[in-house]
């Protein structure tokens, strides 16, 4: 038996939470940008090829412009010179944005020590997910993706999620 506003209503009205109905929009449709320096945009590709098939998560509109995407894959090495790029790019998305740095050179460098590689995306935009491997397999790939739409889950549309980033180029 039914109680409070649905037994007035009956069958027909379905009552929920805003931050559910507008999260469960936006998890099952992202649209990613990849922003491809070196091997690891080559799985992503074929994470997005027929055999893994990234479609099946609803992130198959790969977008190559940053004002219509809303899932940025920064897939590679980052050097210095190309960091305000970066920056540049993820500022010109709208929000709500997630981030995804894929691979070991992404997410802190890599074998690359160095004077003009970025020692992680972090340190010049947020990182929501992080993905290890050199180059990391497709699976881990669809398994970000997983873990971005879990988050999407939790998030309110009141709370402004990167509000108090700051980063090297800030």
């Amino acid at each position: 038996m039914a109680l409070g506003l649905e037994a007035s209503l009956g069958d027909s009205v379905l009552t929920t939470k805003l931050d559910a109905i507008i999260n469960w929009g936006r998890q099952y449709s992202l649209w990613p940008m990849v922003f491809g320096t070196a091997c690891c945009a080559i799985e992503f590709m074929s994470a997005a090829a027929s055999q893994h098939d990234i479609s099946r998560f609803g992130a198959e509109v790969v977008r190559f412009s940053p004002r219509q995407a809303d899932l940025l894959l920064v897939c590679g090495t980052i050097s210095y010179k190309q960091a305000p790029i970066l920056k540049r790019i993820y500022e010109q998305m709208p929000e709500p944005k997630w981030v995804v740095a894929m691979g070991a050179c992404a997410s802190s460098g890599g074998i690359y020590d160095n004077y003009c590689t970025v020692q992680g995306i972090d340190t010049i935009i947020p990182v929501d997910v992080y993905i290890s491997g050199c180059p990391p397999r497709p699976e881990a790939v669809l398994d970000a993706l997983i873990k971005i739409q879990q988050q999407i889950q939790t998030e309110s549309v009141l709370v402004d999620r990167h509000k108090e980033f700051k980063g090297i180029l800030d």
